[in-house]
Parts: C-alpha cells; structure tokens; sequence
C-alpha cells in the first residue's frame, strides 16, 4: 500500500506518516525541505520511506509531482492532501493567486486531479474554520472582498470539504476531517493561535490530528462515507457551504479555471 503524505516534514504529516508506517503502508513523504523530510523519514517505524520534494506556491512545481508519482508508483492507495498555511499577511504566489488558496486549495485540486485515476483513496485536512468560510467562486484570492487572514483561511478550509464533495460525486472515495486545534508551528504569526496555544490542554500534539487522519486511511469509513467531513472518527454535519454540491461543483469548475489559467498565461 503506497500512501502518498503532502506536508509531511513536520506536525500532523510527519505523525500520520509513523501511523501510516505502523499499518504496514509505504509512505512516500512530500514537502518543501528535502533534509526535514529525510529526517522524519529515517524514524519511522515501519518499511523505509521516500522522499518527493514541491513547492506548492508553484503549480508548475505540482505538475512535476504528480507527474514523478505516476511514474514511479503503479498505484497510490492512499493520497493525503495535508500540506497548508496561516498567513496573517495577504501575500501573492508567483502563479498570481493568494497564497492561502492556493497551498491550501489550488494546488492540491491540482494534484489530485492530476492523480484522480491512480489513486484508491484521498483524504484531505480541512478544519473547523470552514463553518466561517463564505467562499465567492468568482473571486477566491479576495481581490474584490475585504482581506483578513482568517477569512481567508476559513475560506479555503471551505474549499476542502467542498472539493471532497465533489470528488465523491466523480467516484472517488474522498473524505476530509477536522484535525483539531494542534500544537505546532502552524500559523505562528497569528495572534489568535497563539492565544489558544496559552491555554492548557486546549491544544493538542500532532499525535492526536494524525489518528483522525490515519483512521480514514485505514479504516472503512474513508471509502464508506465518500464526500464526508469528519470530526472525530464520525462523520460530522456540516452547513451547506460545506457541502452543498451545486456549490462543490461550480468551486470544481472555477478551481479548473484557474489552475489552467495559470498554465496558459505562463505559455
């Protein structure tokens, strides 16, 4: 079983690798710090690892990977969109998107449609902050809406369990989840995280996203409850901005858009 993990250098990635590890899966470890990723590689419990670097600020950069994946593996069991970021500050990709629609959204739409016929299973890392989200399809880098980084975080989070629902309505076995408020580097910048951080016990360690993450990618449910997000090891209900499916759709064909826009200006 080859499970393919995007950010998986540090926090949950690098946890749901060693859980992945433990069930006897060949974990394929993706980010953009080959030494961080060969370290985390090199403790896992289980049959040795591979490394894959990407930029996902690149969407060239995410061809190439879905390309090199195709390549080397016949069959992906499992796809884990995990990589992702909170940034306080609007900042522009080199693509011309905003930076956290595209990590977080942009590019593993791309990947994942790239690999959509290659692949068993997907599971994506949405959040809570989705319930927040009140994502425009024709404006997802919030040039014509007002900019706030969380707004923007809760958009994509949005985008997640959307895109999940609209991986289903293709046949895929796709479910996404809530990972938890999780004690790591993410969104470190954020007054906000950092407040919740100084309260006890209401941050948890990687460990504890990493389980939720694993048991969709080892258990009957991630197959199961297609199009699902989960908090917990349950399917959760989640506001129709989550998961309605003419709005996963039209977010599918717009999210096209603009990752073949991209390539098509660059040409």
């Amino acid at each position: 079983m080859i499970s393919v993990i995007t950010g998986a250098s540090s926090g949950i990635g690098a946890a749901a690798a060693a859980g992945l590890s433990r069930h006897g899966h060949r974990v394929v470890l993706v980010g953009r710090d080959e030494r961080r990723l060969k370290e985390v590689a090199g403790g896992l419990p289980g049959a040795k690892a591979e490394v894959l670097t990407c930029d996902f600020t690149s969407l060239d950069d995410v061809r190439r990977l879905a390309s090199e994946v195709r390549e080397r593996y016949e069959r992906v069991g499992v796809l884990v969109n995990n990589a992702g970021v909170m940034s306080p500050r609007r900042q522009t990709t080199p693509d011309g998107h905003e930076l956290m629609v595209q990590v977080n959204h942009l590019a593993p739409f791309l990947l994942t449609r790239e690999l959509a016929d290659h692949v068993d299973r997907i599971v994506t890392t949405s959040s809570r902050a989705g319930r927040t989200g009140r994502l425009d399809v024709t404006d997802l880098s919030r040039e014509r809406r007002r900019w706030n980084g969380w707004l923007q975080y809760g958009d994509t989070k949005q985008a997640n369990a959307l895109f999940t629902v609209a991986l289903a309505a293709r046949g895929l076995a796709a479910t996404c989840f809530h990972p938890g408020v999780i004690r790591t580097g993410f969104a470190s910048g954020a007054l906000l995280m950092r407040l919740m951080l100084l309260v006890p016990g209401y941050a948890k360690p990687p460990e504890h996203g990493a389980r939720r993450l694993t048991h969709l990618a080892t258990h009957e449910d991630g197959a199961r409850h297609a199009g699902r997000y989960f908090d917990g090891e349950r399917p959760a209900e989640v506001p129709a901005t989550m998961s309605d499916p003419d709005l996963a759709e039209r977010l599918w064909q717009a999210s096209a858009c603009a990752v073949d826009g991209t390539r098509a200006s660059a040409a």
